[in-house]
């Protein structure tokens, strides 16, 4: 996000992040979570890419979601709707503020504490 944002801002992003993924599988206790604040200079991004009908706004919010392998393309559909539906109510972003992105890693990269590998 745009630096400046208040707590309530990113929180409601957060909760929308979080609500959405618990919808579509994910533990409610799986919360890991960060903002990246970033100032104008810092954080640069075409206004209409790639082909919305009016230009971002500062409150444009870049999405990354890190999942594990394996979830189907429907599972993505439902967490971007999901997400889009709750971030439209709060913080009322308009849709096109928002990109979302998934990067998937094998099961074998995640450690979750203590060095320990559960899911190998």
């Amino acid at each position: 996000v745009r630096r400046g944002k208040d707590a309530a801002f990113k929180s409601a992003v957060l909760n929308a992040v979080h609500d959405a993924l618990v919808a579509s599988g994910v533990p409610q206790t799986d919360r890991f979570h960060r903002v990246l604040e970033l100032s104008a200079e810092d954080f640069r991004y075409d206004a209409t890419y790639p082909d919305l009908a009016r230009p971002r706004s500062d409150d444009f919010v870049l999405i990354e979601v890190l999942l594990s392998v394996g979830r189907s393309v429907k599972v993505k559909r439902k967490i971007a709707i999901d997400l889009i539906d709750a971030l439209r109510q709060a913080p009322g972003l308009d849709p096109d503020d928002v990109m979302l992105v998934f990067n998937e890693t094998r099961w074998e990269n995640w450690s979750f504490g203590g060095g320990r590998f559960i899911h190998v």
